[in-house]
């Protein structure tokens, strides 16, 4: 690990963490906080995949949807118009529609091979996003003056790396320059994540093995044919299994390459004082395991 006490930490020149666990339970929150009130350059994960890597699908989502409409289609045909995704570091809402889910066209699904060809796009894209991480390090220092550096990563990370191989490539590019922080929750974080998700469901990024047996269980036990799935349905169901994939994957990056801090120590982070605090305590913790 690049810190492996608190006096690392403490007499470290250049700070960069790598905050990564369940989506909901803090990491942007922490890391605009740190952008905001101490000057750390923020690298958001979702946000690359969203414009460097998947810019152009999403986009020509958006056009396909317009063509539909007479008026927009020749418009667009015609160059009189402009379309663009205006994705943010807290409106990741493009990403998500162009993911989309599968199931009933009725109700906002598209055909399950196009939904697991746009999760092979994405899987592709966060594996680029997140090694760009050491590009975007040397750009914060030497182009634009940052000290430290915190990258936002995905929910997914867990799904698109092997924690228990020592040298998997892209934990190998993060750990070299960040220490990896598991935010953890407990199972009532757990089901608040479960119930607001129930209410608003939304795409999610699945390993392919796990959606495709997922898919397929889904549609014997329900008798459903592919186009007769109710897609938020579908992934409703999906969302505690693919919780309970992704917990003993977070712990296996955290016991190997990273620390560990609890989801209300982490709601408890106010001020950059309190977040070097807190990874203070979890280094300190780690060296007593």
């Amino acid at each position: 690990m690049v810190y492996t006490s608190s006096a690392d930490w403490r007499g470290a020149a250049h700070r960069r963490v790598a905050l990564f666990g369940m989506s909901g339970l803090g990491k942007t929150r922490i890391a605009a906080m740190l952008r905001d009130q101490a000057e750390w350059f923020h690298y958001s994960i979702d946000f690359r995949i969203g414009t460097r890597y998947m810019g152009e699908h999403i986009v020509d989502n958006f056009k396909r949807e317009a063509m539909r409409n007479p008026f927009l289609r020749e418009l667009l045909r015609s160059d009189s118009i402009y379309i663009a995704s205006n994705i943010t570091f807290s409106n990741l809402a493009p990403l998500s529609t162009y993911l989309g889910k599968p199931g009933d066209p009725e109700k906002g699904g598209i055909p399950f091979a196009d939904y697991l060809q746009r999760q092979r796009q994405h899987r592709a894209a966060e594996i680029a996003a997140t090694r760009d991480a050491l590009l975007f390090i040397r750009k914060a220092e030497h182009l634009y003056g940052y000290d430290h550096f915190v990258c936002d990563t995905s929910g997914s990370l867990c799904e698109v790396v092997d924690p228990d191989d020592p040298k998997d490539p892209v934990l190998e590019d993060l750990v070299s320059a960040t220490l990896p922080v598991w935010i953890r929750g407990t199972e009532e974080h757990l089901e608040d994540l479960a119930a607001r998700f129930d209410r608003a469901p939304k795409p999610m990024y699945y390993p392919e093995d796990f959606l495709v047996q997922l898919w397929q269980r889904y549609r014997t036990e329900q008798g459903l044919a592919e186009d007769e799935v109710d897609p938020d349905a579908f992934i409703r169901h999906g969302f505690t299994a693919l919780m309970a994939h992704r917990l003993p994957r977070y712990a296996a990056i955290a016991e190997r390459w990273g620390v560990t801090v609890e989801a209300a120590e982490a709601a408890s982070v106010r001020d950059p004082q309190d977040f070097d605090a807190l990874i203070q305590t979890a280094l300190d913790r780690r060296g007593r395991e």
